[in-house]
């Protein structure tokens, strides 16, 4: 195939073949820029085929569609210059003609190389480059500078939890070529599901635990990083170390932050002074001491505002609590209360009368509205906010055993981005996952802005979902897949029985199985057996290793891809 070289180290071709890419590999070559769409024409080799082809020979591969007739946009030119800084030595772009590879190239290197020169270039190579005009005439500031040790991955992943791992393996089972980073500080990874079943003797914490390392897929970059900033609209990440990182698709799966400090004097008496809560690991331990000792006294339970991941748990621990009390005969010795900041037991309502039989079967005594503000743990007081009309009354309350879920909140370094929307968390489209502005950035599990039940469950159906529109995203298409808003939270109402709340957006029941099968809206045996046998296996070897199973990605309508 003949092309013609614009500079040593660029050369542009019309369309090239799978059995030209070992001659190209001879010549010299260490990258392949594709930017022609598929399907152009009848006959015409798919991108991925030579992307297959030139991975057989060790070229890297970039695929930037730009439609014919059409000039390279902003966004794709950005793409170029990261393609073409990341590849080392001679590279070649070809399309139908050569021509719009040239202007592509013209346009990446404007502001660096004079527009007389580019121009003049354009001109010896046989391309008309002056329908370009005056972006060619960049200023200096505007150019791409990547003297501060940038390194380009087609996909950065954010956070190395339930999310950012599922998204990482589902989209390597689709593409094991992919450059992939992922970036997570932690050397633990924890299934924090298990800690509700830790802090009623259970599970032993242990069994949440396995190194990162073991988890973390082998064909992908672990970068043992925090992030510092977002920077978007520069296609970049900034680490703790001074790094930066480019890419062409960017997943946020930071997960959300428990505000412990928001709560005075709470943070100083955890884990002592009969103050648990099973949102920590080294905590669910100790509400299991609490609740295996306490034979008389007051045990309090409570919920923040929301949002907050697994909206369930606060009330799992007293379900658990009560049921070992009363298997001890010492329940009626112990006044319970629940008290959530919520204006009702749960937010989908087809599941509320079953737990309101197991509140009244433990006597337990449910304050809505009621809001904690304060722990004195010394003393063991807690102060409780709730509205008496326009009225906010504060009562202190004593108690033997105070189990707290903290307020949650986005992580700092999201709420204080451009990702962010006015909740803080990373504004997406609640069926695509795809930012509102930025369509190369996507979000995944309780850090994105979206209205589901934040739970693993959640995670699970999402990951594949983004997997696949991130993949469109590379290839400049619009999103293909849809989420729907599932989330699963198993209400453990006791020990081997489970009300198993599976819903959609809107609360819409989306049960699983048949309900011949089981009825989510009743406790069931068959939920507990999921719970403790069966979802923690399908944690750790399916969804952290990309097997999808009851969770392929559905298409979007043929309406929303068309609007």
């Amino acid at each position: 195939m003949a092309h013609r070289s614009l500079t040593d180290s660029y050369a542009v071709s019309s369309q090239i073949s799978v059995e030209d890419v070992p001659v190209f590999k001879v010549a010299g070559y260490s990258g392949i820029i594709c930017l022609r769409p598929d399907g152009e024409e009848p006959g015409q080799p798919l991108a991925q085929e030579i992307a297959n082809a030139a991975q057989a020979e060790g070229i890297d591969f970039a695929y930037i569609p730009v439609r014919s007739g059409t000039l390279p946009d902003d966004a794709q030119v950005r793409e170029m210059r990261l393609a073409l800084d990341r590849m080392h030595g001679s590279v070649l772009g070809y399309c139908r003609s050569g021509t719009r590879a040239a202007q592509i190239w013209a346009l990446a290197k404007a502001g660096v190389r004079p527009a007389e020169e580019l121009l003049e270039i354009g001109h010896q190579a046989g391309v008309d480059l002056t329908v370009l005009g005056e972006r060619l005439t960049v200023q200096p500031s505007t150019r791409h500078d990547n003297s501060t040790g940038s390194r380009f991955f087609q996909v950065v992943i954010v956070g190395g939890g339930a999310g950012g791992l599922s998204v990482a393996s589902s989209l390597l089972k689709r593409d094991p070529s992919l450059s992939i980073a992922v970036v997570e500080p932690s050397e633990e990874h924890f299934y924090q599901p298990g800690w509700t079943l830790v802090g009623a003797g259970i599970f032993k914490p242990e069994q949440t635990l396995r190194a990162e390392a073991n988890l973390m897929p082998k064909d992908v970059t672990w970068l043992r990083n925090h992030v510092t900033s977002f920077a978007p609209d520069a296609h970049e990440v900034s680490l703790d170390d001074g790094a930066v990182l480019s890419y062409g698709a960017l997943v946020v799966a930071t997960g959300i932050a428990l505000d412990w400090s928001a709560i005075p004097g709470l943070e100083e008496t955890l884990g002592q002074n009969g103050v648990t809560s099973n949102y920590r690991y080294d905590l669910a331990p100790y509400t299991w001491k609490l609740v295996s000792k306490m034979k008389s006294g007051t045990a309090i339970f409570t919920q923040p505002p929301m949002p907050i991941k697994c909206a369930g748990a606060p009330q799992k621990a007293m379900y658990l609590s009560c049921d070992k009390w009363r298997k001890r005969g010492a329940l009626d010795r112990i006044s319970v209360e629940f008290n959530t900041a919520t204006p009702s037991l749960f937010g989908v309502k087809e599941f509320v009368p079953a737990l309101m039989e197991y509140v009244r079967k433990y006597g337990a005594e449910l304050k809505l509205g009621s809001k904690l503000v304060a722990v004195d743990g010394s003393n063991r007081i807690a102060s409780f906010d709730y509205q008496d009309g326009d009225r906010t009354i504060r009562v202190e309350r004593k108690f033997d055993m105070l189990h707290v879920v903290p307020p949650q909140k986005a992580p700092k370094v999201v709420r204080e981005s451009a990702l962010a929307g006015p909740d803080g968390f990373v504004a997406v489209n609640p069926e695509t996952l795809q930012h509102v502005q930025y369509p190369e950035v996507f979000a995944v599990g309780d850090v994105a802005g979206t209205s589901n039940a934040k739970t693993a469950a959640a995670a699970r159906v999402q990951a594949p979902v983004v997997a696949v529109n991130v993949l469109a995203a590379l290839r400049h298409e619009p999103p293909v897949a849809g989420y729907d808003g599932y989330g699963a939270c198993p209400l453990t109402v006791e020990n081997g029985r489970i009300v198993l709340a599976e819903f959609s957006y809107g609360g819409k029941l989306a049960p699983t199985m048949p309900l011949w099968l089981m009825r989510g809206t009743r406790p069931t045996r068959l939920a507990w057996w999921l719970k403790k046998y069966i979802m923690p296996v399908l944690y750790w070897h399916g969804m952290l290793k990309g097997r999808e199973l009851f969770v392929r990605p559905r298409p979007l309508s043929s309406s929303r891809k068309d609007g």
